[in-house]
């Protein structure tokens, strides 16, 4: 069975569930496939302890590329999808700002077991991102592994090697077996890989120039990394770039769903180290080799090629709406029982800049993701803001933490609202710019 699910037309650019008409030519026609990308929902398995059989987990793969998944910013993608999990199951994108293809929650399906769909995907910017099956967490029978997809720039960017590193954690049972998110991990232990491993080893030259691309692919917790005997400058989060700047103490806080690109010239053979709030233990090593020479001339630490966000947002005429996180009375409610027709947290008109009030009820932290735009974190005075862009932000237990974004992207868009602790469900609402 293989259905198309959508192409580009007015229709659906009206209804903000397809491209947006810059996406057309003058005369109307569509812009012609320039990558294409077969993707995967399939039984797997991991070698997440020694000396035990390997653990079964469900994973979205790539089965059309060899390795990492590699698109260029401008592509306009055709995106094949496979589902041979035994629930209905869509990739989602995280990071990918509208034009994108229609969100499975926003009256799309989710594809049907033993079934192949077919869509369009427009890449208008580089960065970071990451697709996942999140949304569908109540139905998964096995924890999920995401798969990242790296947007690269159309400029030349100072560095030697890109490298991706995606942290996952696990919940283990005695016999070895893995527990999905959003059930009582009772008689469970923590375990976190990095790139599927937990004996993860990255080799490099002395000198050599690294862009590490950092996705804390977890489903509840907070983490810091960090890479030891390294100065670690951060360039981009959550896929977009920021003017570079040092990693306080090396170490980068990631909430799940986070990402964060740095640049780290190879010096010496180092742990990374990983905290989770209770403990700091080690996830693999850096091994360098060769002698530790000044470089001629020396790599300049530019910032990245900019993804034309606004460099202004206007506060003073910004519509201003309170969202109180995970609260039952206030519309959020399991992805499960998501309905187009509920009532929206906060409607905007396109163009419009909004400041989003986003409070934190629970006695734990709560992780805040935005669908279809970036935000900027607002200093407390709301005088301005940290500079870098965001789509995903923990705020701390009895907190409130004020973002803004343009509404640049018509549509219906997700949030996402969900309590750092593994039993704890995966809430939305959604949110409309017309």
């Amino acid at each position: 069975m293989k259905t198309r699910i959508f192409d580009l037309t007015r229709r659906e650019v009206l209804a903000g569930f397809g491209a947006s008409a810059a996406g057309l030519t003058a005369g109307g026609a569509v812009p012609a496939v320039t990558a294409q990308l077969a993707l995967q929902a399939r039984p797997a398995t991991l070698a997440l302890r020694s000396g035990q059989p390997a653990t079964a987990i469900w994973e979205l793969a790539a089965v059309s590329h060899l390795g990492d998944v590699r698109l260029k910013r401008g592509d306009r993608c055709e995106v094949v999808f496979r589902n041979d999990l035994p629930v209905p199951l869509a990739p989602v994108w995280y990071g990918l700002n509208g034009p994108a293809a229609a969100d499975p929650l926003r009256g799309r399906a989710p594809t049907a077991p033993d079934a192949t769909e077919t869509s369009i995907i427009s890449v208008p910017t580089a960065g970071t991102l990451l697709a996942d099956f999140r949304l569908f967490e109540d139905g998964l029978k096995q924890p999920a592994r995401p798969l990242p997809i790296i947007a690269t720039e159309t400029n030349t960017v100072a560095a030697d090697r890109d490298v991706v590193l995606l942290i996952e954690e696990w919940r283990l049972r005695p016999d070895g077996t893995a527990l999905a998110p959003g059930r009582e991990p009772k008689d469970t232990s923590p375990l976190y890989t990095i790139n599927g491993t937990t004996s993860f080893e990255l080799s490099a030259s002395a000198n050599e120039r690294l862009r590490l691309r950092f996705i804390n692919g977890s489903q509840r917790s907070v983490l810091a990394i960090k890479l030891e005997s390294h100065e670690v400058h951060v360039v981009a989060l959550d896929g977009q770039p920021a003017e570079p700047f040092p990693a306080r103490n090396g170490a980068l806080v990631l909430a799940p769903g986070a990402r964060a690109d740095a640049f780290v010239d190879a010096a010496t053979s180092a742990p990374f180290l990983l905290h989770d709030g209770k403990e700091a233990r080690q996830v693999g090593r850096l091994m360098v080799s060769g002698q530790l020479e000044r470089r001629a001339p020396p790599l300049p630490l530019l910032p990245l090629p900019p993804n034309d966000l606004p460099d202004r947002l206007d506060l003073r005429g910004a519509l201003r709406f309170d969202v109180a996180l995970g609260a039952a009375d206030a519309g959020w409610v399991r992805a499960a029982n998501f309905s187009t027709s509920s009532a929206p947290a906060f409607r905007t008109k396109a163009g419009r800049t909004v400041v989003l009030a986003l409070k934190n009820p629970a006695s734990v932290a709560t992780v805040f993701h935005l669908h279809g735009h970036h935000f900027r974190l607002l200093d407390k005075l709301d005088d301005g803001w940290k500079p870098y862009w965001l789509d995903t932000l923990a705020i701390e237990p009895g907190q409130t933490q004020r973002i803004a974004f343009a509404a640049a992207s018509p549509g219906r868009w997700l949030i996402e609202s969900v309590v750092t602790d593994w039993a704890a469900p995966r809430l939305v609402r959604w949110y409309g710019v017309e």
